[in-house]
């Protein structure tokens, strides 16, 4: 196995999507899905603007997510204040419900993943994971 940095970071990144959406299997949602839900459990009613940002995820891809969504009957899109140019999610009880499946294997997994691993090394390594997650971010505007 390669130890590069990148590639690690591709391998690690394929392989926890794959183990998690194998423990989503009993469930209706596809890819892009579960990380909206999980963002609209803490901010539910966030405008598509905020979760495409926040999800990294481009906004015409997050339009075709939420219609999906929508279909499922798991979110439901509604205006604020009357304003036509930007909808604002809301997820629906099983939107809800879903969410807290998410989380519960999310946090499964994560466990699973991180075994061996001290909890003094896990906060190390989150601390530079968000190091690298804050230079890419202020690299992006000169790339």
């Amino acid at each position: 196995m390669e130890s590069s940095f990148h590639y690690l970071l591709m391998a690690n990144q394929a392989r926890f999507q794959k183990k998690f959406f194998s423990l989503l299997a009993d469930t209706p949602l596809t890819q892009g899905q579960p990380k909206v839900l999980d963002y609209l459990r803490e901010h539910d009613g966030a405008a598509q603007k905020e979760i495409a940002a926040a999800c990294q995820i481009e906004p015409a891809s997050l339009t075709s997510i939420l219609n999906g969504m929508e279909q499922k009957g798991l979110i439901q899109r509604r205006m604020q204040n009357g304003d036509r140019r930007s909808f604002h999610i809301f997820m629906t009880p099983e939107g809800r419900r879903l969410s807290e499946i998410i989380r519960e294997r999310f946090l499964w997994l994560e466990e699973r993943t991180l075994r061996g691993i001290s909890l003094q090394e896990r906060q190390q390594f989150l601390a530079t994971f968000e190091k690298i997650f804050e230079n890419l971010n202020h690299e992006e505007g000169s790339l």
